[in-house]
């Protein structure tokens, strides 16, 4: 029998974020019984620091991050698809910080994680001012609605201000902390919250080449659709389930960084740095890259091995994506503080026509390359069989510029006109003349055509495709990610094409693409409903073809199991 020890489970270190003062008002400090301090924190504190960090996540992104971005067109080794889509993000960044377009259309579920000081008095439900923090941010922004209430277990609708907020508050009695109430912020959309797994798993994968045999299959499955280059987590062990999977969570949105870097027999969680390394390298050598080919589908990679139970190794992954929203806050004697993201992310952009990217695009994954990396221009105010003929030139990989008409449907549409086809209708006849476009709009803006408004997940449209495509719809779609090999056949059988749109700058796409919007048909449904958009140079990539051919389906192989390590790594 072992003596007696503690230690945090998970043992943050020192605090090191950049914050800014919001205000001393709603705070104080008071004498209590037996000499100690506590701190008074006034409701409208609460609020007004989530209202702030909601506004600020939705708009501004940390300097690193950009720092990141920028890096990506420096280097000597990353495809022009790579840089491509790095561009685009930065340029989609500084019209976000002008704040009034948000980065991601998809502007998440609010979640807020605090942790509470034993000597911090509120009256009241903290939760309830947090949750009107978040709904005054949700309804006063041009931001988007995303949660349904359940009626009943089949019948839903939507909240219409984007509540419930998901609000845990845990105590903190850690020495030193008794005045301090400190909060981490989150906005995850459904495309990065969707690629969080769960898999539980043996020993033996508990030896570096099992494990990374492991992860060369399972992360290559994490697919484009929720925007990298991603921010990648990986737990490895976990006293639970529900704790390996909110540890990835908080990993990937870099909170848990100052982990000790070493285990011990306290069992404490700890990063392993040297296994990041790897599988950064593991992740570069996919093919996959920044969507479209290249080698930047991480950032970085964050890996915490957790203590477990001797009969359980669950293993899970989380990402952070392109819109990489989260800061920290934190309530003190001294005010209110919020983490000071980056304001003036235009410092990051090279000087115009400063990158190169190239007339060539070597092929990141060994199949045969396209002639020549140019921008081909499809005009699509032509009849579909038109648009059909001069996308069947074109290999997968080829980047494109689409300008004209695009209807856009979604998820609850594609369910209704299936309905529709079920019953004996024809498909209807905007379905068969223009491409699809899979999203759905924020709010948008006094004097603008158009909310942020970037492509959706498109695997979620996958079962529908080949009855679309049968009864003359469908033939062209546009949105993000990888998808089934049902839609490749669906294209290979009837000559349709599915085009990658780059995942993330629904900012920039809103300001300078998307010149008009109207509602065609389900108007009830709001940002669910069958929109109808006219677009300028839009950025897309040809995905699927119509001869059997999918960019995807070759990078997302495992290799032959040889993974050479970075130079300087041990």
């Amino acid at each position: 029998m072992t003596d007696f020890q503690y230690e945090d489970l998970l043992p943050i270190g020192t605090d090191e974020t950049p914050y800014r003062l919001l205000t001393t008002e709603g705070v104080r400090a008071v004498d209590g019984p037996g000499g100690r301090t506590f701190l008074e924190v006034d409701p409208e504190a609460l609020r007004l620091l989530t209202e702030t960090a909601m506004h600020d996540i939705a708009h501004y992104l940390r300097p690193g991050h950009l720092q990141q971005l920028r890096n990506i067109l420096e280097d000597a080794e990353a495809s022009n698809n790579d840089k491509f889509v790095a561009l685009d993000l930065l340029k989609n960044a500084n019209i976000a910080a002008g704040g009034v377009l948000p980065m991601c259309q998809d502007t998440g579920t609010a979640i807020v994680m605090g942790k509470r000081g034993q000597h911090v008095l509120t009256p009241g439900a903290d939760e309830r001012a947090i949750s009107e923090g978040v709904y005054d941010a949700y309804t006063r922004l041009n931001l988007r609605y995303s949660q349904m209430a359940p009626l009943t277990t089949w019948d839903e609708k939507n909240t219409g201000s984007n509540l419930p907020a998901q609000v845990e508050i845990y105590a903190d009695t850690a020495a030193g902390h008794d005045t301090a109430y400190k909060f981490l912020f989150m906005a995850k959309g459904g495309g990065s919250a969707n690629k969080s797994y769960l898999y539980q798993e043996t020993k033996a994968i508990l030896n570096e080449d099992a494990m990374m045999r492991f992860l060369d299959e399972k992360l290559r499955s994490l697919g484009t659709a929720a925007c990298p280059p991603y921010h990648l987590a990986i737990v490895i062990g976990g006293t639970s389930a529900e704790f390996a999977l909110k540890t990835a969570k908080y990993a990937s949105a870099k909170y848990l960084d100052t982990l000790p870097k070493t285990g011990s027999m306290t069992a404490h969680a700890f990063r392993d740095t040297e296994l990041e390394e790897k599988v950064l390298e593991l992740t570069r050598q996919f093919g996959i890259g920044a969507q479209f080919g290249g080698k930047y589908f991480c950032h970085d990679v964050r890996v915490v091995r957790l203590p477990r139970h001797g009969a359980s190794l669950p293993v899970a992954i989380a990402v952070s994506c392109s819109a990489d929203r989260q800061c920290l806050g934190k309530i003190t004697p001294e005010g209110v503080f919020i983490e000071q993201l980056e304001t003036d992310p235009a410092r990051f952009l090279p000087d115009a026509g400063a990158v190169d990217l190239g007339e060539h695009e070597d092929d990141a994954v060994g199949v045969s390359s396209t002639s020549r990396n140019v921008v081909v221009k499809i005009d699509l105010n032509q009849p579909m069989d038109d648009i059909l003929a001069e996308l069947t030139k074109h290999p997968v990989k080829t980047r494109l510029s689409l300008t004209g008409p695009l209807v856009v449907a979604r998820d609850i549409a594609h369910a209704k006109i299936k309905e529709r086809l079920d019953a004996g209708e024809e498909m209807p006849q905007y379905l068969k003349d223009h491409p699809v476009y899979y999203a759905g709009p924020a709010k948008t803006p006094e004097g603008m055509p158009s909310g942020s408004f970037g492509p959706t997940t498109a695997g979620r449209m996958d079962s529908y495709v080949d009855q679309f495509q049968a009864a003359g719809g469908s033939k062209v779609m546009l949105a993000k990610g990888n998808r089934s090999k049902q839609v490749t056949d669906a294209c290979n059988e009837h000559g349709g094409f599915y085009l990658g749109s780059i995942g993330g700058p629904a900012a920039r796409l809103a300001q300078d693409c998307i010149r008009h919007v109207e509602v065609l048909e389900y108007e009830e449904l709001g940002m669910e409903a069958v929109w109808k958009i006219d677009v300028e140079d839009f950025p897309a990539f040809i995905v699927v073809d119509d001869k059997g051919n999918d960019f995807f389906a070759e990078v997302g192989k495992p290799m032959a199991f040889t993974i050479s390590k970075r130079p300087g790594l041990q």
